[in-house]
């Protein structure tokens, strides 16, 4: 009889032992995978061409009589206006602005110009139709055999062009950079003999819209880039 009790007694002792063990394994082993994880990165990038271009026409009128001068701006305006409503482009894309006028003889500085009345005048083209304006511009040399002289080198009148589509191809970027994160996660995973578990935390990066390069920019390069952590089981 006391045998047996010995018996159970070691039994359930042994058994205590067995799940304190277990029991402290899975702990052990839930602290160690609790810091397994992977941060990974998804890049989407597309090619995408503008569908907006502004283009300012500057022309600049020189004189020493003002009121020559005024009848010799409307005359350039109205030759512009002309060239650009003759080669399709809508007077709704098109906006005049205000004319600037500088008097030499007003400014504190000497200069070189022989002229005392500089006016200059910009006509700005707005439009979608991005392949006709971008056309028109390599003919503008024409407006100077009808007698107008643009001026387009200075930096603040340089055409633009816009890319303004960016909701369109949002989801699928964002849908193509979790691919890609994924499958850098799942790559990282059989290297170091894991299982990718769940997402603990996922970041969408910010899109950015830049021109390809230099010599196109109304070819626009769209990127985005997201970055998930996985665990790792």
């Amino acid at each position: 009889m006391n045998n047996t009790r010995q018996v159970t007694a070691a039994f359930f002792v042994s058994l205590g032992l067995v799940i304190l063990g277990l029991w402290i394994y899975l702990g052990f082993e839930s602290i160690a995978n609790k810091d397994r994880q992977v941060v990974v990165r998804g890049l989407a990038e597309r090619e995408v061409e503008a569908n907006k271009v502004t283009w300012p026409l500057v022309v600049k009128t020189l004189g020493n009589d003002l009121q020559n001068v005024y009848w010799q701006v409307t005359s350039n305006n109205g030759t512009v206006l002309q060239f650009l409503k003759d080669n399709g482009i809508e007077e709704s894309e098109i906006t005049v602005g205000a004319p600037s006028v500088n008097d030499k003889y007003a400014q504190s500085w000497s200069s070189d110009n022989p002229y005392r009345y500089t006016v200059t005048q910009v006509i700005t083209v707005t439009s979608q139709q991005v392949d006709k304006v971008n056309a028109l511009m390599k003919r503008q040399d024409e407006l100077m055999k009808l007698g107008v002289a643009l001026s387009g080198s200075s930096y603040e009148y340089q055409p633009t062009w816009e890319y303004t589509g960016l909701n369109d191809v949002k989801p699928e970027m964002i849908a193509e950079a979790t691919r890609a994160a994924r499958e850098a996660a799942q790559k990282f995973a059989e290297d170091s003999q894991s299982e990718i578990g769940g997402i603990k935390s996922a970041s969408q990066g910010q899109f950015s819209i830049t021109d390809r390069d230099a010599y196109t920019p109304w070819i626009k390069n769209v990127r985005v880039v997201t970055t998930i952590t996985y665990e790792l089981k």
